[in-house]
């Protein structure tokens, strides 16, 4: 039995919500899931369609993109998970998407405002949309610089990994992280909606305001601040 069976669970598992959650076709998106102390990911294997796809298909990469155990080809993306296991130590699960009105907004090479407090429940900027890869680096190791395309974003932006889970890369899609896998799904499923929500707005109103400096404070305080009260104990 694979030393690896209950990584390979919740990589599965927390893939399989894309589909569940609306937010992929047919192969567009992978989730991987980090063992820190064995220094190894689980990540979904390249171009399997989510219907066929089983457990024990999942593949374990190190750090360093060597496969330790699998079968199959890890997804295309696995240099940009590997990437940003390594320079952000406190991440558990990466997830990435091809969802309509995430990518929509990258292709608009857009950040989505915070316009409602629906966005300021989880967060109190704009999600950061990286401007596109240069040329160089299209033609160099393509999916390692997409992860040093995510750090520059968020050091440009004077952004914390910690509390933005989510970035915006331009023309590309949305990536999102969290303390486990399933975390990382559920910021793409809220990303998604935060996008979908921010585009209608625009639609109704093309000068809505940016939300005030008041609300966004209240509604993250009560959800996350010292003296929450959202929620149970």
């Amino acid at each position: 039995m694979s030393k690896y069976k209950e990584l390979k669970r919740e990589c599965y598992e927390a893939n399989m919500q894309l589909p569940a959650y609306g937010l992929v076709i047919f192969t567009f998106g992978n989730v991987s899931a980090v063992d820190r102390k064995e220094g190894v990911f689980a990540i979904k294997p390249s171009g399997v369609d989510y219907d066929f796809l089983k457990p024990d298909d999942i593949v374990i990469v190190d750090f360093d993109n060597n496969v330790v155990e699998g079968e199959m080809r890890p997804s295309s993306d696995t240099k940009t998970h590997a990437f940003l296991y390594r320079e952000w130590e406190e991440i558990g699960g990466v997830s990435h998407t091809h969802a309509a009105y995430s990518v929509a907004w990258a292709q608009a090479q857009r950040d989505i405002p915070i316009f409602g407090t629906t966005h300021a429940d989880y967060l109190t900027t704009d999600i950061p949309c990286a401007p596109p890869m240069s040329d160089e680096l299209i033609k160099g190791n393509y999916e390692h610089m997409t992860g040093q395309q995510i750090i520059d974003c968020f050091n440009d932006k004077g952004i914390s990994y910690k509390e933005v889970e989510m970035v915006l890369l331009g023309n590309h899609g949305p990536f999102t992280w969290g303390k486990t896998a399933a975390k990382s799904v559920f910021n793409s499923k809220l990303l998604e909606e935060l996008a979908r929500m921010a585009y209608l707005t625009l639609q109704i109103n093309p000068e809505a305001p940016r939300l005030k400096d008041a609300l966004i404070n209240k509604h993250y305080e009560r959800k996350h601040g010292k003296n929450a009260y959202y929620g149970q104990n």
